[in-house]
């Protein structure tokens, strides 16, 4: 059984991607795409029957693919080299050549034998969270870009599709994330690192222009700096402990086998290295905010599902080899720099694309402080803001991409008084903030959980705990704004309209709001039935864990986290508000008070001028660009955080 699902979890996107890539039909790629989204989501689920504890998993399928995984791992190089060529692009080329070098190294000279004596693959908690959270967000991503793309292709005037080659991308990147979670061998992991990467690179540049090309280029290189760290991992560890099997590892130094923990931390920090590189934390940031060029399901793939969660998932799975060492602190400080930096970055934007993938990295940043933190409860927290973030995020981004092809526009001011034209990708939208920032939904929930665990952790770092709490603050003010956009307008009399969507776009947005809404109801449940497993795996630890399930939430020995009290007080102001709007209607509404005579004229609201002349009120926002401005603190965040970097890799390599 157990064989058959890692086939459909890995094996069958790539199957089908290669299917999509060779069919020309639109109807028989939605059903291609429909089908491999419902064969994920059936494996996925199911895979949880292995949860909780760890089933280490060695068949003829993992011996099946050891040799074609290492043909594909060097042929990868060799194409990223001759891009890197044919794009005249010299840090490509030496990054590129550099691995390749190395994993010729490490496989005909070095004779790594994870496979002979450790699994292939493992399953347990924390990898069947990833794989839930790729097949089942990813899915609904790869399913509204079948009415996106064609939309997208239409705005671009295409004589020529390209969509079989942009869906055989999708697919395949939703089967090698799934591959990166359940391996085991770090040199497989390596493996399907690199595929991502790739995918990325071409997914960026789908649509060919100058500037989508440039981004690509530069997501590239940074990842390829990664995958350089990654490589030097790899040597390092087969040449120090003779196991590149993170359960071997994990083993030796919880039983004080060979390799001591000292000499360990060189590769763990070059681990960690190519874990910021992909979660597109300070200073590698840009790469991931020029993703934003592309079409918006890949920017939704890269932000919320896949991609980025590929670096934080190996930060939080090494967090128990590192614990108890100056690397783990470092790490919670990069992570809580990037927190608050990112945040403060956001703030300054009215771009919602920017919003978003500024909001994204900050979020990456916590769950990475999470683990750095390295307790029990904070790495709770870190999956905890994992499956939270991706439903939430991959929701608006799913809908600022309906907007953004509704209005020719993503910049958040040009979405007051949207109701007019798309009340229910606005209604949504709102609902996909509020569940970022405000009660009970599992987003604060969680948030609240790592700024806990930061308190009492023990030898907890102020600073910290400052970045911790100021970087919410800042986040709250940014969502807060957006939200007030949305809800406001000008005319005096808004007439709601009627909004026609796309049938695989509508249903993917509503979708995600419902399983935000569901997950956040169970947010107590999902803690119990998956979250505390996969810590107390990793932890090794029959009750590690700070949180517990009360009646009426989480909570913890400080107090509770009030879930479903607050969801009856919604529902029930809800439920109050409709009826109140179904006896009295709009008949009360009253114009805003703008500190003169007002006036309404011709739908627009204002007052009368000191010429009797009337003038029409225009309303903005402040985004306080001389703090939080682009252009005034990139600089000095990339220096901070270089410097965290060089801190962080020095002090190893004393």
């Amino acid at each position: 059984m157990l064989q058959v699902l890692l086939f459909l979890s890995i094996i069958a996107p790539v199957i089908a991607g290669g299917i999509a890539f060779l069919d020309k039909g639109n109807g028989t790629r939605k059903k291609v795409v429909g089908v491999t989204a419902a064969l994920l989501g059936v494996s996925a689920l199911l895979l949880t029957l292995y949860v909780p504890g760890a089933l280490a998993y060695e068949s003829g399928l993992a011996s099946a693919m050891s040799v074609p995984v290492l043909v594909l791992d060097l042929a990868l190089l060799c194409l990223i080299l001759y891009i890197g060529w044919s794009r005249r692009h010299g840090l490509i080329m030496a990054l590129a050549a550099v691995q390749l070098a190395g994993m010729v190294v490490l496989e005909f000279f070095m004779h790594p034998q994870t496979l002979d004596g450790s699994p292939a693959f493992v399953v347990d908690s924390l990898a069947v969270t990833l794989v839930l959270v790729v097949s089942l967000v990813g899915s609904v991503i790869a399913w509204y870009a079948i009415g996106y793309m064609k939309e997208h292709e239409e705005h671009l005037r295409l004589l020529e599709t390209k969509q079989p080659r942009f869906f055989a991308i999708i697919l395949v990147f939703l089967g090698v994330m799934n591959g990166l979670a359940l391996a085991d061998d770090l040199t497989w992991i390596y493996f399907f690192w690199e595929v991502t990467t790739l995918c990325s690179f071409l997914l960026i540049g789908h649509d060919g222009t100058d500037e989508a090309k440039a981004n690509a280029d530069r997501a590239l290189w940074m990842n390829m700096a990664g995958g350089v760290a990654f490589v030097v991992a790899l040597l390092y560890l087969q040449q120090a402990s003779g196991t590149l099997s993170l359960t071997a590892l994990t083993g030796q130094i919880r039983h004080g086998g060979s390799a001591a923990p000292g000499l360990l931390l060189i590769p763990l920090v070059a681990l960690c290295f190519a874990g910021f590189t992909k979660a597109a934390q300070a200073p590698f940031q840009s790469w991931l905010c020029g993703a934003m060029v592309a079409p918006t399901p890949v920017s939704a793939l890269l932000h919320s599902s896949t991609m980025v969660k590929a670096g934080v998932y190996l930060v939080l799975r090494l967090a128990p080899l590192y614990a108890g060492t100056y690397v783990s602190t470092l790490v919670a400080v990069c992570g809580a720099f990037t927190f608050i930096a990112m945040a403060g970055l956001a703030v300054g934007q009215s771009n919602g694309k920017k919003i978003l993938a500024y909001s994204t990295i900050s979020n990456l940043g916590l769950i990475i402080a999470c683990a750095g933190i390295n307790t029990a409860a904070s790495i709770a927290a870190g999956i905890m803001l994992l499956i939270f973030h991706a439903v939430s995020k991959g929701l608006l981004f799913l809908c600022v991409g309906a907007i953004e092809q509704k209005i020719g526009s993503r910049d958040i001011e040009d979405m007051r008084g949207l109701f007019k034209v798309m009340p229910k990708t606005a209604l949504l939208t709102i609902f996909g903030i509020i569940t970022m920032m405000l009660p009970p939904f599992g987003m604060l929930l969680a948030k609240w959980m790592a700024l806990e665990s930061a308190v009492e952790a023990s030898g907890a770092m102020p600073v910290i705990v400052a970045m911790l709490a100021l970087g919410s603050g800042l986040t709250v003010l940014f969502w807060a704004r957006w939200a007030g956009i949305m809800m406001g307008s000008a005319d005096p009399k808004l007439v709601v309209g009627f909004e026609q969507q796309e049938a695989t776009i509508g249903r993917s947005i509503r979708s995600l709001a419902l399983a935000a809404a569901v997950l956040s109801f169970f947010a107590p449940m999902v803690y119990v039935w998956l979250v505390g497993p996969a810590v107390e795996a990793m932890l090794n630890a029959a009750s590690p864990l700070l949180f517990t399930s009360e009646s009426f939430g989480l909570g913890n020995s400080y107090g509770v986290f009030a879930v479903y009290p607050l969801y009856i007080l919604i529902a029930g102001g809800f439920w109050y508000a409709w009826q109140e709007t179904r006896r009295r209607g709009m008949a009360g509404e009253t114009l805003p008070y703008m500190s003169g005579i007002q006036a309404a004229q011709d739908g627009k609201v204002g007052f009368i001028g000191p010429m009797k002349g009337f003038v029409e009120a225009r309303s903005g926002n402040y985004y306080i660009g001389v703090f939080f401005g682009e252009d005034r603190i990139t600089r000095t965040v990339n220096t901070v955080a270089i410097a965290l970097l060089a801190m962080l890799l020095g002090g190893v390599l004393q």
